[in-house]
């Protein structure tokens, strides 16, 4: 496996770079608009992680290739 590691960020993060509040961030994500990774349940809120490429697309404005 060759697969590149690719840099995971945090719904706070995403938030910053986007100058958003997390709330935002996480209504994009259960509405489809923003694909994340879903990790195991722990806590009060859902943790997800944003893969980099996939919020530099949406900054770009094109869609992210999977």
């Amino acid at each position: 496996m060759a697969e590149e590691l690719e840099e995971l960020l945090t719904v706070r993060e995403v938030a910053r770079r986007l100058r958003v509040d997390d709330t935002t961030v996480r209504r994009w994500i259960k509405s489809g608009a923003l694909e994340a990774i879903t990790l195991p349940h722990r806590g009060k809120r859902q943790a997800y992680r944003i893969k980099k490429s996939t919020l530099d697309a949406l900054m770009r404005g094109t869609a992210p290739s999977s």
